[in-house]
């Protein structure tokens, strides 16, 4: 199913299972994981896209993000929980977790997604990691995926918690504002991009009209929580 074009040359999904150490058994499963849409508008050959794959995979991940935390931290509270897995299953967590696997280079894209960069937009990976899992779960049902997962979650959750990512990064930074008499951060969406099933939102957060994050998600909260993180990682260094 890999193609060459003059931008990259997309890996095959036998490829791509090999180099990750991921066997597949079917491997029109993993084809269609790595298919976006744009790919099949562009080549009505193309069986399916990888969306139905992504919805299942989002559900399969809570579950095992889930599992995972209520095992590792047995004396951690509900809520807490709760907010730590929304930390692991994020947008740009997901991305990472993408990124660390190549997966942008065995995704078969349009020639448009490819043109504006859509192997390495975050909430491309991010979709696409989860099409990743949801055909896993297919084909090799829960026990693939939690061992396949571990090698992410492990060193996320300490870096989550090292940095405080599972607390709401827009309270901590109207809290810090307000520290500092400073004026409540004011988020604007300045940039929206793809069809609206699948949009990816950049917004900006500013405090006392000085820009200070940027984040992007696939929605406005996502996006804004994103914003805010980054904002959090400049604060030092912020001036009036």
């Amino acid at each position: 199913m890999g193609t060459k074009n003059a931008y990259v040359r997309v890996e095959e999904p036998r490829e791509f299972s090999q180099r990750i150490n991921l066997p597949f058994e079917n491997f029109l499963l993993l084809s269609r994981a790595l298919t976006h849409r744009s790919y099949i508008n562009e080549h009505p050959e193309a069986i399916e896209d990888n969306e139905r794959l992504e919805f299942l995979g989002d559900a399969i991940l809570d579950f095992v993000v889930g599992a995972w935390l209520y095992n590792h931290f047995p004396e951690m509270a509900e809520g807490q929980l709760t907010r730590f897995r929304a930390a692991l299953v994020n947008t740009e967590t997901l991305g990472e977790f993408g990124e660390k696997i190549n997966l942008g280079q065995a995704i078969m894209l349009g020639r448009g997604e490819e043109e504006n960069g859509g192997r390495e937009r975050m909430a491309m990976l991010c979709g696409t990691f989860e099409a990743l899992i949801g055909a896993l779960y297919l084909d090799q049902d829960i026990p693939a995926v939690e061992k396949f997962m571990e090698q992410f979650l492990e060193p996320a959750s300490k870096l989550i918690l090292e940095n405080h990512q599972d607390q709401d990064p827009k309270s901590l930074l109207q809290e810090w504002a307000q520290a500092q008499s400073f004026q409540i951060p004011f988020y604007r969406v300045i940039k929206e991009d793809g069809p609206d099933h699948d949009k990816t939102f950049t917004i900006e957060v500013s405090i006392n009209g000085n820009i200070i994050g940027r984040g992007q998600g696939r929605s406005k909260q996502e996006a804004s929580k994103s914003a805010a993180s980054a904002a959090l990682e400049n604060t030092h260094t912020f001036e009036i």
